[in-house]
């Protein structure tokens, strides 16, 4: 899986000169979208058919600072999956390496009439797909 790189905008950074700690949650947010575009299940085809994964939970830790105009990568993995719930682990690094952020975020999956969707029956090709993220990893 190809990680993603955010390059560190300059309104992003606060009055001190390094980005402000709300940004690391928007970085998770658009490395989950380029994840799942990856996967083949963007969020305007998972919308399109019904689902939703709306944010349970987030953890995260903060490392090291980022300044502009610096690139950070962040590398995305499946780290639970379990037909109705995920977890998802983001670990953000700066050019140099060092490891700037590390968090973790649990989503759930929803129905259009925002009940939990059981994947396997409304979509088993994505429940197969993060399935077999799960076994690559072991």
């Amino acid at each position: 899986m190809r990680p993603y790189v955010h390059r560190v905008q300059y309104y992003e950074t606060d009055k001190m000169g390094i980005v402000h700690h709300a940004n690391y949650i928007h970085w998770m947010e658009e490395a989950r979208v380029d994840f799942l575009e990856q996967i083949g299940w963007s969020f305007d085809r998972l919308e399109a058919l019904g689902v939703a994964s709306p944010v349970l939970a987030l953890r995260c830790e903060y490392k090291k600072p980022t300044r502009f105009p610096e690139r950070v990568t962040v590398r995305v993995r499946l780290c639970a999956y379990r037909g109705v719930r995920m977890t998802i682990s983001y670990r953000m690094e700066n050019e140099a390496g060092e490891l700037v952020f590390a968090g973790e975020s649990d989503h759930c999956f929803l129905d259009a009439s925002g009940l939990p969707a059981r994947l396997r029956r409304t979509l088993p090709e994505f429940d197969a797909a993060l399935t077999a993220l799960l076994e690559e990893k072991d």
